[in-house]
């Protein structure tokens, strides 16, 4: 009679050449069509061993190989599963979900926005504790040019998306091309974009992205702060950061090129 560790060893190897072949086809996604070397050097993996998982992720449509340069890439059916994956991803859910716990945790309150043709549009209020006395709420129209949420949107949207709403409020504001420049550039490089007391006084604001596939900011999500609260509330706000990365990433983001 066999053993149950007879009959465990096989299935925990049968298991364990899942998780590998899941780690090659995870880099194949992040690193994009490379030759084995850069593959096996990437899931540390000993290249014939690599070899042999590619040619079976090849046969079921997971990998294909290029006949050209002999690189490696995903296949047909990896690319049918993300597509069916990222359908069935509803971004506001996965916000409403991650949001509400962070603010339980943490009393922030937060805001979410999505640009409009008029602006961006305020969403979502989570209130934290104390609650914050402002006139803000759902369905309020930011600036783009002069508030943290309508910067980031500035910075993560492309320009042809934006011109319209940049150019009436450059005509208001009389702000130059070289300063909405230096605003774009120094979003990008942080990744966030802070303002004090510019749309409603007395709130800090600091405003992080919610990226797409393709790397557009699809919402952008505002801590709001009194602004003699600012430094208590740093660890939670810097906790924000990363929580939309992460979130940015559930929905198909694959981070920075």
């Amino acid at each position: 009679m066999a053993h149950d560790d007879d009959t465990a060893a096989p299935r925990r190897r049968s298991i364990q050449s899942i998780e590998i072949g899941m780690r090659i086809v995870e880099a194949l996604g992040v690193l994009g069509a490379s030759p084995l070397g850069a593959i096996a050097q990437g899931v540390s993996i000993p290249g014939p061993q690599v070899h042999r998982y590619l040619q079976s992720l090849i046969a079921s449509g997971m990998a294909r190989q290029d006949p050209a340069s002999g690189h490696y890439d995903l296949g047909p059916a990896a690319l049918r599963l993300g597509l069916i994956a990222l359908s069935r991803t509803d971004v506001f859910k996965v916000v409403d979900r991650e949001m509400s716990g962070f603010v339980e945790r943490s009393g922030q309150t937060v805001q979410i926005s999505a640009l409009s043709a008029t602006g961006p549009t305020i969403v979502r209020i989570y209130n934290g504790r104390p609650a914050l006395l402002t006139t803000l709420h759902v369905g309020a129209i930011l600036p783009l040019l002069s508030s943290a949420t309508g910067r980031v949107f500035l910075a993560f949207v492309p320009p042809s998306e934006t011109a319209a709403l940049v150019k009436s409020e450059q005509q208001r504001q009389l702000m130059e091309e070289s300063q909405l420049n230096e605003i774009r550039e120094s979003i990008e490089r942080t990744g966030k974009a802070i303002e004090s007391g510019t749309v409603i006084p007395g709130l800090h604001a600091t405003a992080f992205p919610i990226f797409d596939l393709q790397g557009r900011a699809t919402l952008v999500v505002t801590a709001l702060t009194a602004i003699d609260d600012v430094a208590a509330r740093e660890a939670s706000v810097l906790e924000l950061g990363s929580l939309c990365l992460q979130i940015s990433a559930e929905v198909g983001w694959l981070g920075p090129d």
